[in-house]
């Protein structure tokens, strides 16, 4: 049985590995026409270039950089970037359609282009991780939020309660699956997740946001009520390793806290 289950794992891993080298169909659109758009954008312009000056120019490409980096996609707005800074040398300076420029200040915009294009990306690729994290900490809040008031109204089964919250856990940590065990654990083979968000196993720490949740073992989340355990959460990970941060580590055991009180009483 533990050898299929092996097995299984393995091939939900390869099979994860391979879905994610798949390039989503936006995200290839939106590399190709950051590809393209400055190429073009630079060939049109290049027919004004006795009207149109090179600072112009250099703007109206950067605007593309600048839309390509927005989507997110670091690929897109590096390809953007290089795009527009090639096709800013080939179209818009001296000698025309050569890949050579003869004038100093040519030089300095064609390599600002490229710079800027690099910068841009970055801080918009660090705007969208923010905006991801504030809204998975809006997420996190309102899951324990929602399972205390559940609490509180009381008018909820323990065992429906439970489910949610191994849901919920189920959610917060990217894990497979997620079961509630009455009593403490007994198994010295589970790794043990604390409040402040401290994964152990055999008495030693895991460094979780280096090696990820043990693969291999199960993580337990005790539940306990005043100094007494009355039940624990068992985690299962996920075919591919997960990195949960502290924040989610904690998140989940004070959504475990939650069905104390419904399972506590004698």
């Amino acid at each position: 049985m533990t050898g299929g289950m092996t097995i299984q794992r393995a091939e939900d891993a390869v099979a994860d590995r391979v879905a994610g080298l798949r390039v989503p169909h936006w995200r290839l659109a939106v590399r190709v026409t950051g590809l393209l758009l400055p190429l073009v954008t630079c060939a049109v312009l290049a027919e004004f270039h006795d009207t149109v000056t090179s600072a112009t120019a250099a703007l109206v490409v950067v605007l593309w950089v600048v839309a390509a980096a927005a989507t997110g996609d670091r690929p897109a707005g590096l390809l953007a970037a290089l795009s527009g800074a090639v096709s800013f040398d080939f179209f818009l300076t001296q000698p025309y359609h050569r890949f050579s420029i003869s004038d100093a200040d040519d030089v300095e915009v064609t390599v600002l282009l490229l710079v800027i294009g690099g910068l841009v990306t970055e801080v918009a690729l660090w705007g969208h991780r923010q905006q991801a994290r504030a809204a998975r900490r809006t997420g996190y809040l309102d899951g324990v939020l929602g399972t205390a008031r559940v609490v509180s109204e009381g008018a909820t089964p323990a065992p429906a309660l439970i489910d949610i919250v191994a849901r919920q856990i189920t959610e917060v940590l990217d894990a497979q699956a997620c079961r509630f065990v009455p009593g403490p654990v007994h198994d010295a083979r589970l790794a043990l997740l604390d409040h402040d968000g401290t994964v152990t196993r055999n008495g030693r720490v895991v460094d979780v946001d280096r090696q990820g949740l043990p693969y291999d073992e199960e993580v337990a989340l005790l539940v306990r009520r005043g100094q007494r355990v009355v039940g624990h959460f068992v985690v299962t990970a996920a075919a591919r390793i997960a990195y949960p941060t502290t924040e989610q580590r904690r998140v989940a055991m004070l959504l475990a806290d939650q069905v104390a009180p419904a399972v506590g009483t004698d």
